[in-house]
């Protein structure tokens, strides 16, 4: 028993010289034994200086076979993942990951090339749990001694999808305190400046029918006076709607959709044709706004970039999510531009449509091709939650 636990010990020993060696770069190979025997990897570029390097870094570091065989990895890896690092060299990379997560893997691994190419992934750390990261994958030269390896740089993204998390939190209060301004602004239009244009129309009416034909030039102008203040109250009126539609609340988005397409073609003279599906339930409040307010979005880039002729809104059903499609036959753009340049304000409209879908629960995708039109399509689930 006393020989047994010697030799156990003087193995466990040497393992861990072995480790150190390789960490600080006083060996060139390492042997790795498997089903089929024994297979030694060499480890190019193991300097000290090299080593050093790599486990300052603030990334997981790793080196693999191309059966996914972990042949070097830094400490920063190591913690990341909550493994010791003499159970992490020599196994396989696979048991971090999720089934999905392999063959994702796999895939990119037979065809990465020398550009390299990117993963974000869920790794299953060694308490149960799972971090999220982000794995840059790229082929290391090999000669003609050695298998082909594959090296990767693993980021933390933990720290990043909770900032992402608070931005997101901080947008919808955004959204939250916005439409309430919104509101309280249309409030005030509808029943002060509203009442105030309509009793100040009605003054006018009254003065320009008291005129007779007689008065001339001073009839005319009080005519002319009465249209202009018609027109600057239902102005005021639509703005007042716009902000805040009262017919949302109590009859639904079907209708708020006929009305606003009706109100953009007749104010600009573009064909909008409407098909809106029953659906099986109404939506909640939120969802019912937010798509009217990527609608309200969506026309506006019409009016102002597509130089459209048709657009096309459709509102539809698909299971247990509903969609929302604009078309429209205008110039299109290119959709991957850049949104930081001097015209980045055209970029903004977009960003804002997909943090609207993003507070229900649901997603935007844009298609556009230049001098061939742009469909804006947004999916939300049919009940919050």
């Amino acid at each position: 028993m006393r020989g047994e636990l010697a030799r156990l010990r003087a193995s466990l020993a040497d393992a861990e010289e072995t480790l150190r060696a390789i960490r600080t770069g006083e060996v060139d190979a390492v042997v790795v034994g498997g089903s089929q025997g024994d297979r030694v990897f060499t480890l190019q570029g193991a300097e000290h200086a090299y080593r050093v390097l790599i486990e300052s870094m603030n990334e997981g570091a790793l080196t693999l076979s191309t059966d996914r065989t972990i042949l070097y990895a830094n400490q920063r890896f190591a913690r990341m993942i909550k493994c010791p690092l003499e159970q992490v060299i020599g196994g396989s990379f696979r048991r971090f990951l999720s089934a999905e997560d392999r063959a994702t893997l796999r895939r990119l691994m037979k065809r990465a090339d020398k550009s390299g190419s990117k993963i974000q992934v869920l790794l299953m750390a060694g308490d149960g749990s799972q971090v999220p990261a982000q794995i840059s994958i790229r082929p290391l030269a090999t000669n003609s001694s050695s298998r082909a390896t594959v090296g990767m740089v693993v980021t933390d993204m933990t720290e990043a999808r909770r900032t992402e998390g608070l931005l997101r939190a901080l947008t919808h209060r955004v959204v939250q305190v916005q439409e309430a301004e919104r509101a309280g602004v249309a409030l005030e239009l509808h029943d002060n400046i509203t009442q105030l244009l309509c009793a100040v129309l009605f003054r006018s009416q009254a003065l320009a029918d008291n005129l007779s034909a007689r008065d001339g030039s001073s009839k005319k102008e009080a005519v002319k006076l009465r249209e202009m203040l018609g027109k600057t109250a239902e102005e005021v009126e639509r703005i007042s709607r716009n902000l805040r539609p009262g017919v949302l609340d109590t009859l639904g988005l079907g209708d708020v959709l006929r009305v606003t397409s009706t109100e953009f073609a007749d104010r600009t003279g573009v064909s909008v044709k409407l098909a809106c599906a029953q659906l099986a339930v109404r939506l909640p409040a939120d969802t019912e706004l937010a798509l009217y307010r990527i609608l309200q979005e969506a026309l506006k880039n019409v009016e102002k970039h597509a130089r459209a002729h048709h657009v096309g809104v459709r509102l539809s059903q698909q299971g247990s999510f509903v969609e929302l499609a604009v078309v429209d036959d205008g110039i299109g753009f290119d959709p991957n531009r850049r949104a930081d340049g001097p015209k980045a304000r055209k970029g903004l409209g977009l960003l804002g449509m997909s943090e609207r879908a993003a507070y229900v629960g649901g997603a935007l995708k844009v298609k556009s091709v230049r001098r061939a039109g742009t469909e804006i399509e947004v999916r939300v689930p049919l009940v919050a939650g």
